[in-house]
C-alpha cells in the first residue's frame, strides 16, 4: 500500500481538490483507494456522495485506536474509492496526540490495519502546522505539496512546509526516514508569466535536491475542477476531452499525467481510464 499525504502550511492551495481527483482517477484505474480526512474543516468528507456512511471516523481511529473497518470505512459513489470521515470539529485530536507518547507515530502504527485492503492511501491535512500534519508525514511514503503560482505562496512553501522536513529529521534515529516531497504547481493560467517564472524558480531552487522535486505535471486553472466538485464527481469524468480553442489539456489527461508521474508502476492501468471516463461521462450526462 502506497501512502501519500497532501500537505501545506498555507490554506487554499488545493490539497483537498487534488486528493479527491487523484483518488477518483486511481480508483477508476482499477486500484483500491482509501481517502483519510484529517482536516477539522471536513471538505474532503463531503466531496463525494456516499453509498454508505460509517458511524465513526478519524477521531475514533486516532483517539481510540479503532481498527474495525466495518465501523470506520465509508463508501463513496466512486467504485473502489473509500473514505474515513473527519469527525473532530473541535480539533481535540491535536491536543490528545500532542501529549500522547506515540502521538506523531500513531497513524504509522495503524497502517497494517489497512494494508491488506488498499493499494493507495491518500491523506488530506489541514493548511496549518500541527501535530496531525507531522503525524501524516511520518506515516507517508511520499508527500505531495500543492503550491499556487504566486510569490507569497512560494515564500510560505520555503518558510513553513519545507521546514517540516528539517524538523522531522530526528526521527531518523528511530529508523524513520522523512518522506520525499513532490511540489505540484496548481491553478496555472496558460498565459501567466508569473506562473512560469515561479515554476522555473522552484525548479532551480530544488534542482539538486533528492528529497524535494518539482513535478513536471501542472494543474491548469480551468472551470472543470469547480464543476466536478459541484457535481461530486472526479474531474476526469466531467472533462474527458479538451474543449476546442483551449490551450490547457483535458482534465483527464492532466490527472493521468499526474498519477503516472507519482506512481509510474501503475501507468499501464492509468492508460485504461480513457474508455471508463467516457462511459462515466455519458452516464453522468
Amino acid at each position: 500500500m502506497q501512502v501519500v499525504s497532501l500537505i501545506s502550511t498555507k490554506g487554499g492551495v488545493g490539497k483537498t481538490t487534488t486528493a479527491a481527483n487523484l483518488g477518483g482517477f486511481v480508483a477508476d484505474a482499477g486500484l483500491r483507494v482509501l481517502l483519510l480526512d484529517l482536516d477539522v474543516q471536513p471538505t474532503l468528507s463531503s466531496y463525494f456522495a456516499l453509498n454508505h456512511q460509517a458511524p465513526i471516523g478519524t477521531y475514533e481511529l486516532l483517539a481510540m485506536n479503532e481498527q474495525n473497518l466495518g465501523r470506520l470505512i465509508s463508501h463513496t459513489s466512486v467504485h473502489r474509492l473509500d473514505l474515513i470521515l473527519s469527525n473532530d470539529p473541535l480539533g481535540q485530536l491535536g491536543t490528545l496526540l500532542l501529549h500522547a507518547p506515540d502521538g506523531r507515530l500513531r497513524l504509522r502504527n495503524l497502517l497494517p490495519t489497512f494494508q491488506p485492503y488498499y493499494d493507495l492511501l491518500l491523506i488530506d491535512t489541514q493548511g496549518a502546522r500541527s501535530v496531525l500534519l507531522e503525524m501524516a508525514m511520518l506515516a507517508s511514503d511520499l508527500v505531495l505539496s500543492p503550491v499556487t503560482p504566486e510569490i507569497l505562496a512560494a515564500r510560505e512553501l520555503r518558510r513553513g512546509t519545507l521546514q517540516l522536513l528539517d524538523d522531522l529529521a530526528p526521527y531518523r534515529h528511530l529508523g524513520i526516514q522523512p518522506p520525499p516531497m513532490r511540489l505540484l504547481i496548481n491553478r496555472v493560467h496558460p498565459i501567466s508569466i508569473d506562473a512560469l517564472l515561479i515554476h522555473q524558480a522552484l525548479r532551480q531552487a530544488f534542482g539538486q535536491s533528492n528529497s524535494v522535486q518539482v513535478l513536471d505535471t501542472t494543474i491548469p486553472a480551468i472551470d472543470a475542477y469547480p464543476r466536478a466538485a459541484t457535481r461530486r464527481l472526479p474531474v476526469h469524468q466531467v472533462e474527458p476531452r479538451k474543449p476546442s480553442r483551449r490551450l490547457a489539456p483535458a482534465a483527464l489527461e492532466t490527472m493521468r499525467a499526474l498519477a503516472s508521474e507519482l506512481f509510474p508502476a501503475w501507468q499501464e492501468r492509468f492508460a485504461t481510464v480513457n474508455r471508463r471516463a467516457m462511459g462515466g461521462h455519458r452516464h453522468g450526462e
